[in-house]
């Protein structure tokens, strides 16, 4: 989320929608303290998490919410719109620009464009299919890439940015009411409204400082294109719009009664997934996709280690690493493998014949923090084995899980993933976790569930959401205490393992204290 802003109450708003009151606290011209942040050497984790977007069945629920911002070229609307996402004060928003889908120009529209003689602000000059396309799949949840425009070169760079997990969808464009299929995924339309004198000034400076622009090619490019394409495409979509604002990110009224209706909006959406486990599947037998380990005379023995309360750290680690290398290659044996004859010639001069494996492309995730102890197993049987992390936290005062933080590696639709999590109790992390991959496009079947131990709670829960995840673990519990933790169970995994004692910022999994 941005930085607060600061600045008195000013301007009047002119609105067409009516606006119900919300009983949130901030608005967009009162001071908000810093967000709540968890800082490494590396980077910056947001601590407010993005609560379940979907039911007890898996699949998403609501749609995200979006507003669209049109207007004039350079009147304000990136403003408007940093401002609302700051007022919101709601995680997991995202500012989608409209000049990131210009059109990627030849070379005589190059060569156009050098003498300010190509027309920008024509519906012409952007890429509408694409554009209708990626705002559809993100307000449906999925995970997108944006090109990425340089106005400098008038080209898309190679690299396009990922962009995922929306509950607002800020999207601001010059022509943002000019296509049709745009304004039915809109569902709160506004109207920046300033004057023109003061939009070319502003253009001015923006185009020669930020753009590498001149002077005289600016002031031709506005008379020429800017301006008339205002008149003839941008400023009749005003009839459309739900809410006018002049003057831009200095109307701090017209801003607050928007915040307000998009607050108003989110509550209706509020969705619990966590009661809705607890209360579900009781009785059923396990299903088939559920494997577990064969319980050895060795995998017992191990557990009971494991289990014991006086057991020390250090076998604690010792035999916890030992069952998941066995879950592991367990794990593996489930994968489809394709072999074929191969022969080798030995040290010893002779050839031998043996087969040769083609294995997929596997990449591992870990539901951060104690998912993350079973990479190293995974690593050490898959060679070069391709490493994403999910961090998700329950919220003590919804008690639902919420999604903080997230790192997939690149083009992961394909392969087949292996979902780590130390324990897994009601299944509410799991769940969100599965349906981060397939917002991702992985394919449900793809998608391997491992887990040292489970209740029969969060296999039924996982399970019954998505049927064709394979869950796989070394030993199921029948029960769960009612603060959702596995009986008789292994206590807190991650505080077991790394040697921290009581509560902690990170969330083991679903059912531990966090």
């Amino acid at each position: 989320q941005p930085g607060a802003e600061q600045g008195g109450c000013r301007g009047d708003g002119a609105s067409r929608l009516p606006l119900a009151p919300s009983p949130r606290r901030r608005t967009a011209s009162q001071c908000k303290p810093e967000p709540p942040l968890l800082r490494t050497s590396k980077r910056t984790i947001y601590t407010a998490g993005r609560p379940p977007w979907y039911s007890e069945t898996g699949a998403p629920v609501d749609e995200a919410f979006v507003i669209g911002l049109c207007g004039g070229s350079a009147s304000g609307k990136t403003t408007v719109a940093t401002r609302i996402i700051e007022a919101l004060d709601v995680p997991w928003v995202v500012l989608l620009s409209m000049d990131s889908f210009y059109k990627v120009l030849d070379e005589g529209q190059q060569a156009l464009a050098a003498r300010s003689d190509y027309n920008f602000d024509h519906p012409d000059a952007f890429d509408f299919e694409l554009l209708v396309s990626v705002l559809r799949k993100l307000k449906k949840g999925k995970s997108v890439k944006v090109p990425v425009y340089d106005f400098t070169t008038h080209s898309r760079r190679r690299e396009w940015k990922t962009v995922y997990g929306a509950n607002v969808i800020v999207f601001e464009g010059i022509l943002a009411f000019a296509n049709k299929e745009l304004l039915k995924l809109l569902d709160m339309k506004v109207f920046v409204d300033t004057d023109s004198d003061i939009r070319l000034v502003r253009r001015l400076q923006r185009d020669i400082m930020e753009r590498g622009r001149d002077i005289v090619g600016v002031i031709k490019q506005y008379n020429k294109f800017v301006k008339p394409a205002f008149e003839q495409y941008i400023e009749p979509t005003v009839q459309v719009a739900d809410i006018v604002v002049p003057r831009g990110g200095e109307n701090f009224v017209a801003l607050d009664l928007i915040v307000q209706h998009v607050h108003s909006q989110l509550e209706k959406r509020e969705i619990t997934v966590r009661a809705a486990l607890a209360s579900a599947h009781q009785g059923q037998p396990l299903p088939k996709t559920l494997s577990v380990l064969e319980n050895t005379p060795q995998v017992r023995g191990m557990h009971t280690i494991i289990r014991n309360k006086d057991t020390t750290r250090d076998e604690f680690i010792f035999y916890s690493k030992r069952l998941m290398r066995l879950l592991i290659e367990h794990a593996l044996s489930f994968l489809p493998l394709k072999v074929s004859d191969f022969t080798v010639e030995t040290p010893q001069g002779t050839m031998y014949e043996g087969k040769r494996f083609h294995r997929q492309r596997i990449t591992g995730v870990s539901i951060l923090r104690a998912g993350e102890t079973m990479e190293q197993a995974l690593t050490a049987v898959c060679k070069d084995i391709r490493l994403g992390k999910i961090l998700i936290q329950t919220n003590h005062d919804t008690g639902e899980p919420e999604l903080h933080y997230l790192r997939l590696p690149k083009e992961i639709s394909e392969d087949y993933v292996i979902l780590m999590d130390s324990t897994v109790s009601t299944g509410a992390a799991a769940m969100m976790a599965v349906r981060v991959l397939l917002d991702h496009d992985v394919q449900e079947d793809r998608i391997f569930l491992l887990s040292l131990l489970m209740a029969e709670m969060g296999v039924h829960s996982v399970a019954y959401a998505f049927p064709r995840v394979r869950i796989i673990t070394t030993a199921v519990d029948k029960r769960i205490n009612e603060e959702f933790h596995i009986i008789p169970g292994i206590g807190n995994f991650g505080d077991r393992y790394f040697g921290t004692d009581g509560p902690s910022a990170w969330c083991e999994s679903d059912g531990m204290d966090c």
